[in-house]
Parts: C-alpha cells; structure tokens; sequence
C-alpha cells in the first residue's frame, strides 16, 4: 500500500482575527491544494471550540500525517491533542502545526511548501 500523502488543515480563525487580515484564504488554499503533494486541504472556521474537537474526532486517522496552519503551535498542540488522542491519533507524531497570523499569502505558502518538504525529507 502507497504511503498516505499528507493532509493540509486551514483554521481561519472564525475568519475576524486581524492577524489573517493579510491572507487571501481562497489563494492560499488552492495553491496547497493544486501545486503541493497533499491528499487534499481543507477549511475549518474554528478549530479551537467543540465542533473543532468533534471534526477531529471524525477525522483524523492515525499515521497520517497533517499539516496545520492557524495560530501558535503550542495552543494548538494544548488546543487539539486531547482530540487526537480520542481518535486514535497521536498529534506529536502526526502534526506540523504552523502559525500563519500575520503573514502574506505568498509568506504563507512558502511555509506550508517548506512543511511537506521537511515531511518528505524526514
């Protein structure tokens, strides 16, 4: 069975936070989707509240590897964990989570590219 190609995850932060006042989401996103080695990417609007946890839940899968843009990486890692784990995933192991606030869209798809290279270079 073919390595599973990872997955690139969107949290826009309700879309209101001035820190993704820069982004153009739609760009972004089908940019990653389109040009880069993903299974697929998605938006969410809040990762961070109960139907973030109850998305991960349903969706995470382990060993697949995810590629997460939306604030800091340690909120996400206290913000998101424990619905990993509930679903049988591990996020240390499974998740690149990459803080995207206050950068251009051009900013930001250099980062997301440099996260599925280190995942291919790993």
């Amino acid at each position: 069975m073919a390595e599973q190609k990872p997955r690139f995850i969107m949290c826009i932060c309700t879309g209101q936070c001035p820190g993704f006042s820069s982004l153009d989401l739609w760009q972004l996103i089908n940019t990653v989707r389109g040009e880069m080695d993903v299974e697929y990417a998605i938006v969410h609007p809040q990762l961070c509240v109960d139907d973030g946890d109850r998305f991960f839940k349903d969706y995470i899968k382990p060993g697949v590897k995810y590629v997460i843009g939306a604030c800091d990486p340690k909120m996400q890692r206290k913000m998101f964990k424990d619905a990993f784990a509930e679903a049988g995933g591990n996020f240390d192991e499974q998740v690149i989570a990459l803080d995207l606030r206050n950068m251009t869209t051009e900013e930001a798809i250099n980062k997301v590219k440099e996260a599925l290279s280190s995942l291919v270079n790993a």
